[in-house]
């Protein structure tokens, strides 16, 4: 029988997933195809009629199927790239968005602004997941130091996996925490991107979402503000002087977020859009 080759592999997927109403239907046959065949972008572009062995065939049949199913793309490869590291995800670790580099974005000039003035930040960052905030921010300031909590046992094991393939193993610190219980010390910056998705909202996100992105990442329960009445309750008491606390936030939840803030006694200090010009990070003082 005749090898497939790789234009003939990602016109079948392509067209698979179009036809299942997939929006990226050409990027994800792309991205999936590259990995699972071990080829680049270029080679698709140079070499289309390269053959496909029958081990990737049926490996790349296995992923399409997978993705026609409602997996996302990185769920499927298990890791996905996020401020210019590669991490890789579990079944209890949100998946990493670009949302969430505009937080990481919005808290690193404070961080660089810290370490210019001989002071070496440190950084505590709440329901870590993959550890992507907190790597992200010790890969741009070399001088930090984080703490990292999860409630997750396999979040946090993922997440060190994610800090010893990133080379940053050294510089971090993973602690099984519910937000503060298990924190002690101050932070110059305390990071969180939280649950906060109201629970009646939970059914009606999109099956890559919902079922895959685990469920505690996602509740942010009746009104999506649990989590922002927690940490804005106890961040004071673990927040160094001249500290500052930075959370990402979901649609139209600014000004909810920074009323709750604000009864705790903190300022608004900068507030960052997403590239969908929706507030999406929020940073404070005391």
């Amino acid at each position: 029988m005749t090898a497939r080759s790789l234009r003939a592999a990602f016109d079948d997927m392509r067209d698979r997933f179009a036809v299942a109403g997939m929006d990226d239907a050409a990027l994800d046959a792309r991205l999936l195809l590259q990995e699972i065949a071990g080829v680049t972008a270029a080679d698709l572009i140079a070499r289309p009629e390269m053959p496909l062995d029958e081990a990737a065939a049926t490996r790349l049949e296995e992923a399409t199927l997978r993705r026609i199913a409602g997996a996302p793309v990185h769920r499927i490869l298990g890791h996905r790239p996020f401020h210019g590291l590669d991490l890789k995800l579990s079944p209890e670790t949100l998946e990493p968005r670009p949302d969430t580099e505009v937080l990481v974005d919005l808290v690193l000039p404070f961080l660089r602004d810290l370490e210019s003035a001989g002071i070496a930040p440190l950084i505590l960052d709440l329901g870590t997941g993959t550890g992507a905030i907190a790597l992200a921010l010790l890969k741009e300031v070399p001088g930090a130091r984080a703490t990292a909590t999860d409630i997750s046992p396999d979040a946090l094991s993922t997440a060190q996996a994610n800090a010893a393939e990133n080379g940053l193993e050294g510089r971090v610190n993973f602690v099984l925490s519910h937000w503060f219980s298990a924190v002690r010390g101050k932070y110059h910056l305390i990071v969180s991107n939280p649950p906060y998705i109201c629970s009646s909202d939970i059914a009606g996100l999109s099956r890559e979402v919902r079922d895959h992105d685990p469920m505690a990442a996602l509740d942010g329960g009746p009104d999506g503000l649990n989590a922002y009445r927690a940490i804005s309750r106890e961040a004071g008491k673990h927040l160094a002087d001249g500290g500052r606390v930075a959370v990402e936030i979901g649609r139209d939840q600014g000004e909810d977020v920074i009323a709750l803030f604000a009864a705790a006694g903190f300022v608004l200090c900068r507030l960052r859009k997403d590239l969908g010009d929706r507030d999406r990070a929020i940073m404070f003082a005391l």
